[in-house]
């Protein structure tokens, strides 16, 4: 068999080997195609790799900081636990382990994360144990370190980084309180120092509080009647709470994904329509069609690789560059900590080449099933017939419409818990856009027919205009694609930023009507109260507006949810601005009036994922026991990802034993500046009554304006970014797209210039021609990126964060857009009618008559 099946097997060999190279040459004789292939992939992988590699980073941080969230116990009374508590349940035989945590700021303003362990009682495999294999004989490895003097604070690089500091380093509090030495652990989050537990609830004045009880994973030991396990919803995990926000970004570089390969499936439809008669002589040559379409294959992975390669190493460059801005989102919107450094796991880069090498095959199968079904005599035909084109935009208008009916489907689609899903959600978008995209070749068409039967009169003008129409008709189909990406670019512009520029509006409203007082002072928590009495006197201060935070658990039939509690005190200064959505008979005084005398306000995140409305109660688990009250009135609170109740300070330190938090003060009309300029330095300093407590920290209304915009603008950089980058892909499909026809162009303009028309003329017409074809598309693109906007704040929005955003409209964006088009396809078309204005006459009647 080997001997008989060698000589059959060489000259196959030798004559696929010959195929091949011939096949290939054809980019060398149409290095443009090459190039845009080349670029196609490019572009493609890029972006859809940056996005991968940034989500891939940060779950990254996530897993480290889930490894943080062990199993615990909590009172059923909801009383604070303590270490009489630990006593009791180590007694009872069950493995648990202290826990504090919290926030400290060092003197140079920044704010950290605290945790403190019992590294003796912490359960195996918990937090503070060296989990990795490569940690031997490092400091950090061994958990009874921090208890050896003089203790260690444990980090992770990034956040070693970012504090510019070096290990062994000692830090200082806010407080001039000097903290353990600093040592590595790789394990934790970003942002976040472990010590031991004494040394945390000094730092954090905790006293005899603990946090939490950690539990042994596992633990079969059943827990004493006053004691039951935290409730799985309260221990949401950093990637639960940030997936929405990923899930964007996916979505935004699947978008940039398509749209790249949009390059490339033109480009290669392109190569396919120029090869006809090579791919027929081969044929005819006796290469079979089954080892050309295997050929065809292999060019298609040679190609793949070669764009997507580089591709990638650039998404990793430009997810270095956004991944800071990213990781700023995450904090603001989740209080999720991000390390600021890329960490990629070895799936990221095969996933990266499969996804991208998958579209190119899509994107490919066409080429290779129009191979496959090769008619030899039939090749000649190069154009096809107007029935057959009038067929083909048939099955497009029949698949848009199907299309847009599923999206509409989608949307009708009621949801279990009556809010949208934010699956469904980006499956009604994704549907909608490319319900769009496939029908507007036909919307096209039809214009184009319509404008050409509805000019008057047979005037030699009228005669070129009717060409010109008749003409692009005819370029249409090698144009739709590009044009189809840059629909897709323009309505994504205008979507997202309606939605940004949306957000910045009412974001920048709401803090105006929010941040009422002048001056924002946070006291030490042991000196809160001497602070309070001696401001209470001064002469310079109108109101004193206190603020106080805690947590607790909202009781429903349906089961428990944490929930954030905040108590204000309802002055008129604070009450006058503070916006609210819906109140019961639609009466503001008397909602707070309602405030003062027990009940409460919860945000729209808690009343759209609970259906709670004004006049429902609300119970809440207390130190007391259940606390029952009334919802007087919904508020708006942009950014928070949690479910608020707000009652008043008095109510919160009673009933929920809150710390003290901030206060505002409200500076007395026409204060002096001098005046003003005396207090806010005394307020820098540590009060006498205080005894030793530090001096509070202060900070203006103009300062916390300035951090939030600051915060809102590196939020939305990247969506920015991403949208940008999109319409810049679209800008290169288009000038691919011409330049890859430019000369089959240059062919058809000849007999006008043969009849007497001017290079002029022609470059006037060839402009006009595209300028007015993207100006359409443009225009098409205004009311699908108004229905994005309105997908995205409406439904998208609500799923994905828990706030709906009121439905911003810009018209000047839409301006902007309609010349941004028309300078895109001027731009793209500037090459190739550069080469029409240099081609010589001969030229010209040359290309004419090979064509």
């Amino acid at each position: 068999m080997t001997e008989r099946g060698a000589p059959r097997l060489v000259p196959h060999l030798a004559m696929a080997r010959t195929a091949l190279v011939t096949l290939l040459s054809h980019y060398r004789r149409h290095p443009g195609q090459l190039a845009m292939l080349l670029v196609g992939l490019w572009v493609a992988s890029a972006l859809w790799s940056g996005v991968q590699a940034i989500n891939a980073s940060a779950r990254d941080s996530y897993a480290r900081a889930e490894a943080l969230l062990s199993p615990s116990l909590e009172r059923r009374d909801g009383a604070p636990l303590s270490y009489a508590d630990f006593t009791t349940l180590r007694r009872a035989g069950l493995a648990v382990s202290p826990l504090v945590e919290g926030t400290i700021e060092l003197n140079d303003g920044q704010r950290l994360n605290v945790l403190g362990i019992e590294p003796l009682s912490l359960p195996a495999g918990g937090i503070g144990e060296d989990r990795s294999a490569g940690n031997d004989g490092e400091d950090g490895a061994n958990p009874l370190g921090l208890l050896q003097p003089p203790g260690q604070t444990r980090l992770a690089p990034e956040t070693l980084a970012t504090l510019n500091a070096s290990p062994g380093e000692r830090l200082v509090g806010a407080g001039g309180e000097r903290l353990p030495p600093l040592v590595i652990d790789a394990q934790l989050p970003p942002g976040t120092l472990m010590m031991d537990i004494t040394r945390a609830a000094d730092l954090l004045e905790r006293g005899p509080r603990i946090d939490t009880l950690l539990l042994a994973a596992g633990s079969q030991t059943a827990l004493p009647a006053a004691y039951r396990p935290t409730p799985a919803a309260q221990g949401l995990s950093p990637g639960q709470l940030t997936e929405s926000f990923h899930l964007n970004l996916t979505a935004m570089g699947l978008l940039a994904l398509v749209v790249g390969l949009l390059i490339v499936h033109a480009a290669l439809g392109l190569a396919l329509e120029q090869r006809l008669g090579l791919l027929r002589t081969l044929r005819a040559l006796g290469v079979p069609g089954r080892t050309l379409v295997g050929l065809l294959a292999i060019e298609l992975v040679l190609l793949g690789l070669a764009g997507t390669l580089p591709g990638i190493l650039a998404g990793l460059w430009l997810a270095s560059v956004l991944l800071p801005d990213v990781a700023a989102s995450l904090e603001a919107l989740f209080s999720a900590s991000v390390g600021a450094s890329l960490s990629l796991p070895w799936h990221f880069w095969a996933g990266s080449l499969a996804i991208t090498l998958g579209g190119l095959a899509t994107a490919g199968l066409g080429m290779l099933w129009r191979t496959a079904r090769l008619d030899i005599l039939a090749l000649g035909h190069a154009q096809p017939s107007r029935a057959d084109g009038r067929r083909r935009y048939r099955r497009q208008a029949g698949l848009a419409a199907l299309t847009w009916l599923a999206a509409l489907g989608l949307w009708l689609w009621p949801t279990p818990a009556g809010t949208p899903s934010l699956i469904a959600g980006f499956a009604m978008v994704a549907l909608a856009l490319a319900g769009s995209a496939l029908g507007l070749s036909v919307l096209l068409g039809a214009v184009l027919e319509g404008l050409k039967r509805g000019l008057p009169g047979n005037s030699p003008r009228t005669a070129l205009i009717r060409w010109a129409l008749a003409d692009l008709q005819l370029q249409l189909p090698r144009l739709q694609l590009a044009m189809m990406a840059l629909l897709l670019a323009l309505a994504t512009n205008l979507g997202v930023a309606g939605m940004v520029g949306g957000f910045r509006l009412t974001f920048l409203d709401w803090l105006d009507q929010r941040l009422v007082a002048d001056l924002y002072l946070r006291p030490p928590p042991a000196a809160y109260d001497s602070w309070r009495d001696w401001l209470e006197t001064r002469p310079e201060i109108a109101t004193l507006l206190e603020r106080r935070e805690t947590d607790t658990r909202l009781i429903r039939a349906e089961g428990e949810r944490p929930v954030a509690l905040q108590g204000i005190s309802p002055d008129p200064a604070l009450t006058a601005s503070w916006p609210l959505l819906a109140t019961l008979n639609a009466d503001r005084a008397a909602a707070w009036q309602s405030l003062r005398e027990g009940a409460a306000l919860i945000n729209e995140q808690l009343a759209i994922a609970t259906g709670l409305a004004p006049g429902d109660m609300l119970t809440l688990a207390s130190p007391t026991g259940p606390f029952t009250t009334q919802v007087a009135g919904i508020y708006p609170d942009y950014g928070n990802p949690r479910g608020e109740v707000t009652l008043t300070v008095e109510r919160l330190s009673q009933r929920f034993a809150a710390k003290p938090g901030s206060m505002g003060l409200v500076l007395t009309p026409g204060l002096a500046a001098a005046d003003e300029a005396a207090l806010r330095q005394r307020l820098t300093r540590p009060l006498p009554e205080a005894g030793e407590a530090p001096a509070p920290s202060l900070i203006d209304q103009r300062s916390l304006h300035r951090q939030a915009r600051q915060v809102f603008e590196r939020t939305f950089a990247v969506t920015r970014a991403l949208t940008g980058l999109t319409l810049g892909v679209a800008a290169l499909a288009l000038f691919t797209g011409l330049l890859a026809q430019a000369r089959e162009r240059r062919a058809r303009l000849a007999p006008l210039w043969a009849l007497g028309l001017g290079r002029t003329t022609l470059l006037g017409v060839t402009l006009a021609q595209l300028g007015g074809l993207a100006l359409a598309t443009a225009l098409l693109a205004l009311p699908l990126g108004v229905a994005l906007n309105w997908a995205l704040v409406a439904e998208i929005n609500v799923a994905a964060f828990g706030w709906r955003l009121p439905l911003h409209v810009f018209p000047a964006a839409w301006v902007q857009a309609l010349g941004l088009a028309v300078l895109v396809a001027l731009l793209a078309a500037a090459l190739p009618a550069w080469r029409l204005w240099r081609a010589p006459p001969r030229q010209l009647l040359e290309e004419f008559s090979a064509s």
